[in-house]
Parts: structure tokens; sequence; C-alpha cells
């Protein structure tokens, strides 16, 4: 009785979220079950201003765990001596802080550190579109691409954290645009992010919906990428997230087109519906919050 008692408290337990950006922070208090109590949101400023700011905020809330999904690169692995920093970001100011041990120090209560994009992967995998599934590739598609993978029910962790945003795509000869990422000449993020868009056909992709040749271009990178993360991953799903996939006519042009990437090489019942196959997100734009839940919830049992 008392084990059946202990798990229904933690059940009960109040865990605090954070869904760290590069842009803006959400925080939120709620429970295992996937009920959001109460959200904030905060501008990333620069890391003393915004641990304070979340430091006040979840103190006056009585939390017993915290989940934080937060941008990267980042270090994951509690076994490196870097763990929980912020490491090499655009975002001079926050690089190489120690964000979880400046949370740990201020809150003084368990924490699961992850970044946004595998948290987002887990918030889809316990509350979404892929629920009650252990191999699952979560892409977000905005100001950047990041994609949270999932093997065998546990998010994916090496040396660092995988970062397939960034895998090589062949540039299209009919492409006049150039790649956006700093560090490759033709990336998935350089090609296809929604700054890519943007910088491609000088109009925010918000602004371009009724343009097919943009749409075109974006669906081929897009398949590309997620024909490499079939190949390698194997996911039972791939969910589509972030603001570029809000331009619904994506999903049947990459659909159709991550089939003609795989040539007929791989044939499985899930490609076979592949409507099924490669979704959008379903957690309503709160998978990386919710993730971030389940992550407190994971550090606290």
């Amino acid at each position: 009785m008392l084990s059946i008692y202990v798990k229904e408290v933690i059940l009960l337990s109040r865990i605090g979220a954070i869904e760290a950006g590069g842009t803006k922070m959400v925080l939120a208090v709620g429970n295992k079950r996937g009920t959001l109590e109460e959200c904030k949101e905060i501008p990333t400023l620069n890391p003393i201003a915004c641990v304070r700011t979340i430091v006040e905020w979840f103190s006056s809330r009585n939390i017993d765990a915290l989940g934080v999904g937060a941008f990267g690169p980042t270090c994951v692995n509690p076994n490196d001596p870097r763990f929980g920093r912020i490491l090499e970001t655009p975002k001079t100011a926050w690089r190489y802080f120690n964000f979880y041990e400046a949370l740990a120090d201020g809150l003084h209560v368990p924490i699961g550190y992850d970044t946004d994009v595998n948290g987002a992967c887990l918030g889809e995998s316990t509350f979404g579109a892929a629920k009650d599934l252990n191999h699952v590739v979560y892409v977000t598609v905005g100001t950047g691409i990041g994609a949270g993978v999932m093997i065998n029910g546990q998010l994916l962790h090496g040396m660092l954290h995988a970062e397939a945003g960034h895998i090589k795509v062949a540039k299209l000869q009919k492409d006049f645009g150039e790649s956006v990422c700093p560090y490759h000449k033709s990336c998935l993020e350089g090609m296809a992010s929604g700054p890519s868009i943007e910088h491609r056909w000088g109009k925010k992709p918000i602004e371009l919906t009724d343009q097919l040749e943009v749409w075109d271009i974006e669906s081929s990178y897009l398949a590309e990428g997620l024909a490499t993360y079939i190949l390698c991953y194997s996911p039972q799903r791939i969910i589509l997230g972030g603001g570029v996939m809000h331009q619904k006519q994506l999903f049947p042009l990459i659909r159709r087109k991550t089939l003609e990437e795989l040539g007929g090489y791989v044939l499985t019942p899930e490609l076979a519906d592949i409507d099924s196959y490669i979704v959008p997100a379903g957690c309503g734009g709160n998978q990386g919050i919710l993730g971030a839940l389940e992550l407190g919830y994971r550090a606290l049992v």
C-alpha cells in the first residue's frame, strides 16, 4: 500500500518546466498527467537576469522538481564536467554559462535537463502525435532546424546530442539561394529554415503561402533530410513542428518526395501509410513545455 501511496503522491507533485529558446523562455507549472496549471513567457536576455527571474517565479510556486529543455548546443551528459553548460551559441552572453548549476543553486530541487528539441520529442512521445511509440524523430523547422531523436524509449545522447539539423543536403540546380548557416555551405538548416526562406525570397514564409515554387524547393530539402533520418534512425513516426510547418501545404509534398528519395529501398507498413507516418505535431504547440514537464517528473522519480 505504501508504494501505491508514494506513486500517487509523485503523480500529484508540482513540476516546474522551462522551454528555454534563444528568443524567449516559457515557464510553467504542471503535473505528470500533462496538466499545465500556470504559464509565463519571458525574453531570453542575459543569463543572470533570466535566472534571477526564473528562480523568483518558481520559488513562489513550491515546485517539487524542474525540467529544462534548453537551446543549444549544450552539454547533456551528466558525467561530463561541462554538463548543463550552454556551449558554442551565437548568443555570446550565454556562451559557456552553466544554466543547470545556476538553476540548481537557486531552486534546490531535482532537475531534468536536455535540449529544447529533445524535450519536444519527449513531449510528443508522452502526450502527442507519437504517444506510446519508442522510436521517434521530432523535427522543428523554424528559426533553425533541429531534430530530437528517441531510440528504444530513450532520448539520443552521445558525445553531445544529435545536431541533425546540420546534415548536408544537395543544393538544387533551380535554387538561386545561398545557405544562411555560418558553418556550412549546404546544410538542411542553412537551406530550409525560416531565415533561409526569407533570405532566398525576400519575404517571411507567412507572406509566401501561395507561391508554389517556394514550397517546391522547401519540401525537396526537407524530404532529403527526412529520408536520411529514416535510413539512419528507422523511426516508427516522424513529427514535424515549428513555425514553417504551419504551411500545411508542405506535408503532402514532403511525404511524396520522401518516398521518392528512398527509391523503394525501405518497404514497411509504416511507409505504406505515409500520411500517418510523417505528421504534424500533436500537442497544440505545447510539445516543448510538456516535454520539459516530463523531464522534471523523471528527475523526481
